[in-house]
């Protein structure tokens, strides 16, 4: 060994003891009780889509499935995302039949069937809006980890503040990550292609 290496070699062997060290130290004194362990998206839900038809967690199986949380009186945020989800089913042809896409409401209140069904009329026809009592949203909202959140306006009326990811769920309905929407339709439906 020359002289250049050996100092090299006397800190690599002194920083990785003091690891080794710090990495006991915490495990005796049971420091590693206390890492969280990323919570899981997802989980069981009954809702009911803009025609009427129950769905579950169940008819996420066998196909990807893009979900976005928004509210039918939503001003921008919700119509644009809708709008790029509709391009992106659009440029997949027919492979989108072979994907879900969902838009779940965090606005029970006002977001019945009749006024899903109203509002995604001018969307991508497999777009499935669903909606369900403020206990069954409340419990969707908690398993996806969706913020949301009424703020009352000056006018007696009120909007939602709410998370505004598109999640990618694989077929077997497990969290994959936020789908990108910005970009080309023709890349994002090439990327959600790789899962069907």
């Amino acid at each position: 060994m020359d002289r250049t290496t050996r100092p090299l070699v006397v800190v690599g062997a002194f920083a990785g003891s003091l690891i080794v060290g710090l990495v006991l130290m915490l495990w005796v004194l049971g420091g590693f009780r206390h890492v969280v362990v990323p919570a899981a998206i997802g989980g069981p839900f009954q809702l009911t889509d803009q025609s009427g038809e129950t769905v579950t967690e169940k008819d996420m199986k066998g196909h990807p499935t893009l979900i976005f949380f928004g509210f039918t009186h939503c001003p921008d945020v919700c119509p644009t995302t809708l709008f790029e989800m509709s391009e992106v089913l659009r440029a997949m042809g027919n492979d989108a039949d072979r994907v879900n896409a969902y838009y779940i409401s965090v606005d029970p209140e006002r977001d019945t069937t009749a006024a899903m069904k109203d509002y995604l009329s001018s969307f991508d026809p497999r777009l499935k809006g669903l909606t369900g009592s403020p206990e069954e949203i409340a419990k969707v909202l908690s398993e996806y980890r969706v913020y949301a959140k009424k703020v009352p306006l000056k006018d007696g009326d009120y909007t939602m503040d709410h998370t505004a990811l598109i999640y990618l769920m694989d077929r077997d309905g497990k969290f994959v990550a936020p789908f990108n929407l910005n970009r080309k339709p023709e890349e994002a439906a090439a990327d959600l292609k790789r899962y069907l």
